[in-house]
């Protein structure tokens, strides 16, 4: 065990995070105890990990002198992935992001350990499969990916896929032009790309059709030559559906597929077309599958804990029996606990 101090430069007051929690994260993950001083921050730990605490504070301070300010849950992912691969550096996490993010507005950057392995796997493979929970990025990223592509003039065009349950594909009915019409379903797309380019420029690229949105029906018989494709809730596809998407990939081109599994709409879950490929082409040489956890979660901290807490309900569900299963589900909690509180004599 070793101790050193590291001077406190102005300026450095973020990294500690809020309540410090970026310290104790740094604390919890690398086993060393920091004290905040007057004059200094002291570190105890293994030669190993004291040496990396000190890179961090290095790295930040080389950074914001640098110019380069991370907002608290940019920097708190980051730390995430600092504590979980000795391999990686604060700073070369924010280099690689520079280099992904060159005439994006916003830094592309992993939050998680998970989420980097999925930025990674779509660089290094022509289809990648992102599977997980709400909140994970997964839509997110892909998204980000594709606009890096197309700004590195890496791919020609977007397209970006979205099965329509609620409407059952059958859009011709609906009133409005196509766009019109599979908006509502492709929203949480162009939330992404208003927030990595400027309104005016998505707009002229989906004038332009350099930006493309479609309704998932509308890829058969297609080849997609010099693409990113993107295909959001593929959970929602039936077996036929995701076949019919996966082999429309032409030359030059990536598709990313996202879904949630236990967000199946469709009336048969077992049909979940996303559920077939999991299994058919697993260990495909060319094709990666990421997979994403409740740890994942990067919106508000509550809903890392709501997704935990419908997945361990879930599980109690399944482990009961059915009967049992049905009484529990009958009566909301208040009510049936009330059985068993004794009436005042």
């Amino acid at each position: 065990m070793i101790r050193t101090a590291i001077e406190i430069t102005p300026g450095i007051e973020p990294l500690y995070g809020t309540h410090d929690e970026n310290l104790r994260l740094l604390e919890d993950g690398l086993h060393v105890t920091i004290d905040l001083r007057s004059d200094a921050i002291h570190v105890t730990g293994n030669a190993d990990s004291v040496a990396r605490v000190e890179r961090v504070f290095a790295d930040f301070d080389a950074l914001r002198r640098a110019g380069v300010n991370l907002h608290n849950g940019e920097l708190h992912g980051m730390l995430k992935m600092v504590v979980a691969d000795q391999a990686v550096t604060l700073r070369s996490l924010v280099d690689s992001g520079k280099q992904r993010s060159n005439g994006v507005k916003r830094m592309v950057q992993p939050r998680s350990p998970n989420q980097r392995k999925y930025v990674e796997a779509i660089e290094q493979n022509d289809m990648v499969f992102g599977l997980g929970p709400a909140g994970t990025g997964k839509t997110y990223l892909a998204v980000a990916m594709a606009v890096s592509a197309l700004v590195a003039k890496k791919v020609s065009r977007i397209i970006l896929v979205r099965p329509a349950v609620e409407a059952g594909e059958r859009l011709g009915f609906l009133p409005g032009s196509l766009q019109e019409k599979v908006d509502p379903y492709l929203r949480p797309l162009y939330d992404a790309l208003y927030d990595l380019l400027d309104p005016q420029k998505v707009d002229k690229m989906l004038e332009s059709n350099v930006i493309e949105v479609a309704p998932l029906a509308f890829m058969r018989g297609r080849t997609l030559n010099d693409a990113f494709i993107i295909m959001d809730e593929a959970q929602n596809t039936t077996t036929e559906q995701m076949k019919m998407f996966v082999t429309r990939l032409g030359n030059s081109s990536k598709a990313v597929i996202t879904g949630d599994l236990t967000q199946i709409d469709l009336p048969n879950p077992k049909r979940s077309g996303l559920f077939e490929a999991l299994h058919v082409l697993d260990g495909v040489e060319g094709i990666r599958f990421c997979h994403f956890e409740d740890v994942d979660v990067v919106r508000h901290h509550l809903v890392q804990r709501i997704v935990r807490a419908y997945d361990s309900y879930g599980r109690a569900q399944q482990e009961l029996p059915l009967s049992m299963g049905e009484s529990a589900m009958s009566e909301p909690p208040s009510l049936a606990s009330d059985k068993h509180v004794a009436k005042p004599q």
